[in-house]
């Protein structure tokens, strides 16, 4: 849309404080030169003239290779490159079991939380299971059952070492039986699915694991639940978790009872 103003109708509308953006006048484009446009003809009729077909020299073909009879072995493939030795883990070892909260008094102990528990569980830092935020959250589940107040409240870390690395502690299976028959606990808690193939020998899904109560060779009784790292991605399953350890106390409040 253009705008066709006079000088008196564009000074009433600047006092009105209204700008009018208007085009600026075309400017005639200037003549083209004589012998820029002979160079435009010319390229023109050089575009339009047919191209020259080259005909290419015949090339001798290469001799081929001679045919090998089909009964010919074929060549042996190159060696694979050797694998570097501890480029991967080959499994997990059982830390030896710690008390978590040792000082506290044993003479006040609640009666229904047992004897004592074992806690089982793949922690990122093995030498301090309480260490980090998956240690506080594990620390704060404890503290919600009140095994603080339990000073026989001891955690087995599992720990993922690779070969030529020196690493503490034993074979699971070994090292789970023998803290068992030191410990004698009243409940087995094992978090993550990692921990619980180890403990239980099934590969069952975590799904199914936690659905029941278990229980070891000895007679021990197991439960199954998420691990605190697996809860920090997902906080949404923080109220299962909750119903597994309620579940576990159960078992422990009913084992006690005269």
């Amino acid at each position: 849309m253009s705008l066709s103003l006079e000088a008196r109708q564009r000074a009433m509308l600047q006092e009105m404080g209204v700008t009018v953006w208007a085009p600026p006048p075309a400017r005639p484009l200037p003549p083209v030169a004589a012998p820029a446009q002979a160079d435009a003809e010319a390229a023109i009729a050089s575009a339009a003239a047919p191209t020259p077909v080259l005909h290419a020299q015949p090339t001798r073909a290469a001799p081929s290779a001679p045919r090998q009879p089909a009964h010919a072995a074929a060549p042996a493939a190159p060696a694979s490159e050797p694998r570097t030795a501890g480029a991967a883990p080959t499994g997990l070892l059982l830390r030896a079991p710690v008390a978590l909260y040792p000082q506290v008094d044993a003479q006040a102990v609640p009666p229904e939380l047992g004897a004592g528990w074992l806690v089982v569980l793949e922690s990122p830092t093995p030498a301090e299971p309480l260490a980090g935020d998956s240690g506080r959250l594990l620390d704060n589940m404890l503290r919600a059952m009140r095994l603080h107040r339990h000073p026989r409240t001891f955690v087995a870390t599992l720990n993922r070492h690779a070969p030529g690395l020196t690493a503490e502690g034993l074979e699971p299976a070994a090292g789970l039986q023998q803290a068992l028959q030191t410990l004698r606990p009243s409940l087995v808690l094992v978090l993550g699915l990692g921990a619980a193939r180890v403990v239980l020998g099934s590969r069952e899904p975590l799904g199914r694991l936690r659905a029941t109560a278990h229980h070891l060779p000895d007679g021990t009784p197991a439960v199954v639940s998420y691990d605190p790292a697996y809860l920090l991605r997902a906080p949404d399953a923080k109220a299962a978790a909750w119903a597994d350890l309620c579940q576990a106390l159960a078992l422990v409040r009913r084992s006690t009872a005269p």
